[in-house]
């Protein structure tokens, strides 16, 4: 009997500890949300001043494609390949080892990470012309257009160094449990290049310069502006050279097969750049300004949820603890189907509304609503792949498994590729770039997510048939009112600024209200999400 009582007791104990974590997850990632949701606020505020003061220009072509460059390669030497091999590691140290091991691998990281940077930023900033050809070929036959992404790309490359280093702090402020000034710190970015618009626009040769230079001061700022809270847990980076630290080693081996995953990844996205370069002017501003939007939902929860589950679950490998690893990965995985598939539908139904309202104006014109719209539906159709990769992926990080997801991505990646090609073959244009990306996208998290089936690390939770059951519902009732409210499309260019914002936060406050409470009508309870 008293053995009965004893397991019993086992069972509560463990099931009120995994509640308590899921609490301290879905807190935290509340946390990090609301300050992701504050910095995608002025995403979308940057994005609407940039639209409307600059337009859609060969200039403005430039910038974007000037930009990217530093932005694919922080996805190795930042939030990527690093991030994942860094996090697991330094969760492991605090776990295992002392609070001076710990700033000792923190020192070791920064001046490798920090110096090998500044190396490729110099040699960079010297051959940007060369460099420049290839990435932007379709630029080459315009020389003024050239020379301007050349300038434009020597001005942002060194955001690459700083961004690097900020999401070194970041990630030990995450592994600390500081989820709120990581999450806060991106918004610094868009706040610069709001200030840029309208300060720095006067003084410069060419109008869109001001939001190259806005990219170099937000690197500046977004680092240092985390220094202080790193200080107040005594582990500010202090570089200091240890070739042989431990560490630092493991962190490199578990990195090398993401370089070369991520060197398919590049490859892969200057094939979009090249394609889009080839396009019609305006292509690469339209996907960039449909990326931006689709961005929104993956970058306030996807991302938030995914930043705040890679720390909990490389402790909870750590402690060997397989059942909560599974059960978290669980949670997880239903939070971004409650999220992801109605954002994804709605963004689907109301792209061109959404358009004319944010961004359009004399700078702005109907064309660029439609090319920008075509793109903004191929890239929403992927939402709900694109945010489970950020949870699949973190179920391998977690165990310090970076070989899997690696050859996963080559799988995707060379997917999109071909699928880039053929669909531009065909006369899809930048419509068939973002459509490729989606379909890969869904490829790579299937076979993600049997890998972890195999690997026997996650297995679905009772109730999953209901739970889709009432997300089907709960659409179905949103589609029907989206479709009734939003009307044709054409009848918004001719409303006023203020008729359009009413209407549209109709149709977003509207159609979030109907999607929940016909789930609660069909039983969910807030109990659900939070256990």
């Amino acid at each position: 009997m008293s053995d009965m009582q004893t397991d019993s007791e086992r069972v509560d104990t463990s099931a009120s500890r995994t509640t308590d974590q899921e609490s301290g997850l879905l807190k935290a990632s509340g946390v990090t949300g609301s300050m992701t949701m504050v910095s995608r606020v002025l995403g979308l505020i940057r994005d609407i001043v940039i639209a409307r003061v600059f337009g859609i220009s060969d200039a403005t072509d430039a910038f974007f494609l000037a930009n990217k460059i530093p932005n694919f390669m922080r996805r190795l030497f930042a939030e990527g390949a690093f991030n994942q091999a860094f996090v697991p590691v330094l969760s492991e140290y605090r776990t295992q080892k002392s609070h001076t091991e710990v700033q000792g691998l923190i020192n070791a990281v920064s001046v490798s990470l920090g110096g090998f940077l500044l190396l490729v930023t110099g040699v960079v900033i010297i051959i940007a012309p060369l460099l420049a050809v290839p990435i932007a070929y379709g630029f080459t036959d315009e020389p003024e257009k050239f020379d301007l992404f050349v300038e434009m790309m020597r001005i942002t490359f060194p955001y690459l160094l700083l961004i690097a280093m900020t999401a070194l702090c970041s990630a030990i402020l995450n592994s600390y449990g500081k989820f709120a000034i990581p999450a806060i710190t991106p918004a610094l970015l868009n706040i610069s290049l709001i200030g840029s618009s309208f300060l720095l626009v006067p003084y410069m040769r060419e109008p869109e310069l001001a939001l190259a230079w806005a990219v170099l001061i937000a690197g500046f700022a977004q680092l240092f502006f985390q220094l202080p809270f790193l200080q107040r847990i005594n582990l500010l980076p202090k570089p200091k050279r240890n070739k042989s630290h431990e560490g630092v080693a493991r962190i490199k081996k578990l990195m090398l097969p993401a370089l070369f995953g991520v060197s398919v990844t590049q490859i892969n996205l200057m094939l979009d750049v090249f394609i889009a370069s080839l396009l019609t002017t305006g292509s690469i501003s339209w996907l960039y300004y449909s990326d931006r939007l689709m961005e929104l939902p993956l970058g306030t929860f996807g991302i938030a949820i995914a930043i705040v589950v890679l720390p909990s679950l490389s402790r909870k490998h750590a402690e060997a603890s397989t059942a909560e690893f599974a059960a978290t990965l669980d949670w997880a995985f239903r939070l971004v189907c409650l999220i992801a598939i109605p954002a994804s539908v709605a963004l689907m139904l109301i792209a061109e509304p959404l358009l004319v309202t944010l961004f359009q104006n004399e700078n702005f014109p109907a064309s660029d609503v439609i090319g920008s719209a075509g793109s903004l539906r191929a890239y929403s159709l992927g939402l709900i792949a694109f945010m489970a990769i950020k949870i699949f992926s973190s179920g391998f990080y977690a165990r310090q498994n970076t070989s899997t997801p690696v050859r996963i991505g080559i799988i995707a990646m060379t997917s999109n590729m071909v699928m880039n090609i053929i669909f531009y073959l065909n006369g899809l244009a930048h419509v068939g770039l973002a459509l490729a990306t989606s379909l890969a996208a869904f490829l790579n998290a299937g076979l993600l997510l049997r890998g972890l089936f195999s690997d026997k690390v996650f297995y679905l939770q009772p109730g999953w048939a209901f739970f889709l059951l009432r997300i089907v519902l709960a659409n179905a009732v949103m589609v029907i009112f989206l479709i009734y409210f939003a009307g044709e499309w054409q009848d918004w260019l001719e409303w006023t600024i203020s008729a359009q914002v009413l209407r549209l936060a109709v149709l977003v406050v509207g159609g979030m209200g109907v999607y929940g409470v016909v789930l609660f009508t069909f039983g969910l309870r807030w109990r659900h999400i939070y256990r």
